[in-house]
């Protein structure tokens, strides 16, 4: 994908997997790539119709949720462009938790029983629902890992006051709620996601990306009972397949490790596992739009003039 240089833009942010235009210092320009990540490294190869499944599926539940709070969103002038309302970021990812399991296992595993300053309840079994969900923020990182952190911390460092830190959390466990109602109408259990909120104006909006694969996790309710009981691995819509993937290939992003090679079948399958996301949890057929860099930049074009 090119790099773009749109009428009035002011500066231009090239993230993990995506190119952000600033029009005029009051718009962005967001367009989701096929580009993949894990562990906070890009991996070599682009996953084809990766960025338009993110985008149609985070401007979808933009709209559903729209209602609990305002967002950032203003038009999707193509399959892997968004245009919005540039604001001004809470520089911490508000992650909500609805079960046990990724992260927060890998941390219960080890013997601790607190995260992000949250108390975890003893006798839990991986993938089991918490008796009500937990948010676990973490800090926004500009370049490397993004770190856990505490409510107080982010108070004392300033990174929100008490009184938008209660807001925060009031707009991300309502979110969380209407996602996991979304996902229950798809048979899908919304399992864990993250939140990215900004401020224009005086008030809070909901910024980039929700309830798509790179952001949550999703299990299938059918079978989800008897898998854990069994113990079993929970059948699940998510990226969570590729850090297995990498994992044991040993790499998880550390110093010295190499990505293994992806083959072109390996690119297949999770093409294939993005647009099945896509169509479980939108309830409709995937429509492959491939848009070739030159219509991708008129079409974003035309629709700034508007």
């Amino acid at each position: 994908m090119s790099n773009f240089n749109f009428p009035g833009q002011t500066a231009f942010y090239k993230g993990k997997v995506r190119d952000v235009y600033t029009i005029n210092n009051d718009l962005l320009v967001m367009i989701a790539s096929d580009r993949i990540s894990a562990f906070d490294v890009i991996l070599p190869r682009p996953i084809p119709f990766k960025g338009q499944v993110l985008n149609q599926i985070a401007a979808f539940m933009l709209q559903a949720t729209k209602d609990i709070c305002p967002n950032w969103l203003q038009q999707v002038p193509a399959p892997n462009a968004s245009i919005g309302i540039r604001c001004v970021p809470f520089k911490i990812e508000m992650v909500v938790r609805g079960h046990l399991t990724g992260h927060a296992w890998r941390t219960y595993q080890s013997g601790k029983r607190e995260l992000c300053g949250v108390p975890l309840p003893e006798g839990m079994k991986g993938n089991e629902a918490f008796p009500a969900p937990i948010i676990t923020p973490s800090t926004k990182a500009d370049e490397g890992h993004d770190e856990d952190i505490s409510k107080e911390e982010i108070v004392r460092q300033g990174l929100a006051t008490e009184a938008e830190w209660n807001e925060l959390e009031r707009l991300a466990f309502a979110l969380f709620k209407r996602g996991q109602e979304l996902a229950a109408r798809q048979g899908l259990i919304l399992v864990d996601t993250k939140y990215e909120f900004g401020k224009k104006d005086g008030g809070i909006i909901l910024m980039d990306e929700i309830h798509t694969p790179d952001s949550s996790r999703y299990f299938y309710a059918d079978g989800f009972g008897e898998r854990l009981a069994a113990g079993e691995k929970q059948k699940q819509l998510s990226k969570e397949f590729v850090r297995e993937w990498l994992i044991a290939n040993n790499f998880m992003g550390k110093e010295g490790q190499t990505v293994p090679e992806m083959s072109d079948e390996w690119i297949g399958t999770i093409s294939n596992r993005y647009i099945e996301l896509y169509e479980k949890v939108i309830g409709t057929a995937f429509q492959p739009e491939p848009v070739s860099d030159e219509e991708l930049y008129n079409r974003i074009v035309e629709a700034l003039k508007a």
